[in-house]
Parts: structure tokens; sequence; C-alpha cells
């Protein structure tokens, strides 16, 4: 099979900017959440959610595509806080926060949209390239 290069690269730039959306949505869901505790006591608060990627191969153009393979939970631990006005403290006044790191969370986000930026930028660089090629074969 004859792939064309430049299709290939617009597919695989595009794969980026859905993968990279999507753990922009996660780690966005993830920083609004930092705070949020169980309704009772002893209940678990949110739980971190976490992203994988993949290699995807798309059977029209033969490029490898990068997609989302998994989404799943952080099993760490929750932090514990003194906060006895809190409804879901227990009985010592001790509430289990979540297992966001804000620091981790805003690593995470700086990354995908650097990377986000970068997969469109190729697309950006791809369609000059078409349009050029356009303009040469027009003479």
């Amino acid at each position: 099979m004859i792939v064309d290069p430049l299709s290939a690269s617009l597919k695989i730039a595009g794969s980026g900017l859905e993968a990279q959306s999507t753990r922009l949505r996660i780690v966005s869901e993830n920083i609004a959440n930092s705070r949020t505790t169980g309704d009772t006591p002893g209940a678990e608060p949110y739980r971190r959610k976490t992203i994988t990627f993949g290699a995807e191969v798309d059977k029209a153009s033969g490029a490898t595509l990068v997609g989302v393979k998994k989404l799943g939970t952080d099993r760490g631990k929750f932090t514990e806080e003194y906060d006895p006005s809190n409804p879901a403290a227990d009985s010592r006044g001790i509430v289990k926060m979540p297992n966001v790191n804000m620091l981790i969370e805003m690593a995470d986000m700086r990354e995908a949209n650097r990377t986000y930026d970068a997969n469109l930028q190729t697309i950006r660089q791809t369609r000059d390239l078409i349009s050029a090629t356009i303009d040469l074969l027009k003479g």
C-alpha cells in the first residue's frame, strides 16, 4: 500500500489532538474535584482519574496513530485533614481528601497543552505544504 506522507501526517497529528484533548479534560476534572470529599462520615472522596495512551494502526493509510487506550483511576492513598465541621468527618474529626496533587495536575496540563500545540503546528505546516504543492502543479 502506498501511503501519502502528507495525508498520513494530518491523520497522525489529528489523532494527537484528539488524545491530548481527552487528557486535558481528565486533568480539568481532577483539578475541579481536588477538594471534593464524600457526603457522609468516612465516605471515600473523589479519586483521581488517569489516562493511558496506546498506538493504533489506521487501516486506510497504514499510519500509526495515538489513541486513548484506557481511562482509569489512581489507586493511591487519600490524604487526611482535621476538619470536624465537615459533614464527611469521622468521629475523630478526620476527613479523607482526594488523592489529587495539584503540582502533578498542573504539570500534566502544561505538557498536554504543549503537545496539543505541537500537533496543531504540524497540521498547519502540512496544510501549507499541500497548498505549495498545488501551486507548483498549477504552474
